[in-house]
């Protein structure tokens, strides 16, 4: 694996952290109970880990961690701001279409060959959080 291609996953990261600050930017206006903002900054902050750990594997490798979301992190904020428009529940699936897209990257990353078995390990660990949020999403939808 290159450090370009941990440099993509890293961009989704980002991505997924402007999103979901965005999303919690009105947390207190916007999440009629306080368990759900903080379930919401559980994910953020999971994403936030995510980030720190493909940094430093990409400074492994003798790369140089991107600090910019990309056009995935343009769009998200595009999806995020009109699903806000929308309420609670569009604003809960945009997040989840995120995490869903995530996941399936960290699949496909998974089917290389060439991985070795600890960025195996991290990339596991990112797939395996990114079902948890899922999960978290939906039963969040299920409220509303």
């Amino acid at each position: 694996m290159t450090s370009d291609q941990m440099n993509t996953m890293l961009r989704n990261e980002l991505s997924a952290i402007e999103t979901y600050q965005q999303a919690l930017g009105k947390g207190e206006d916007r999440l009629a109970r306080q368990t759900e903002f903080e379930q919401l900054a559980a994910i953020l902050n999971d994403h936030q880990r995510a980030a720190a750990r493909l940094e430093t594997l990409i400074r492994k490798l003798g790369g140089t961690p991107t600090q910019d979301s990309g056009a995935w992190g343009s769009w998200s904020k595009i999806v995020m701001g009109t699903a806000k428009l929308f309420g609670e529940k569009s604003a809960l699936k945009a997040l989840k279409e995120g995490e869903e897209s995530g996941l399936k990257e960290y699949q496909e990353v998974l089917q290389d060959p060439t991985i070795n078995e600890d960025l195996k390990t991290d990339i596991n660990t990112f797939a395996a959080n990114q079902i948890a949020h899922i999960r978290t999403l939906d039963e969040l939808m299920a409220r509303f």
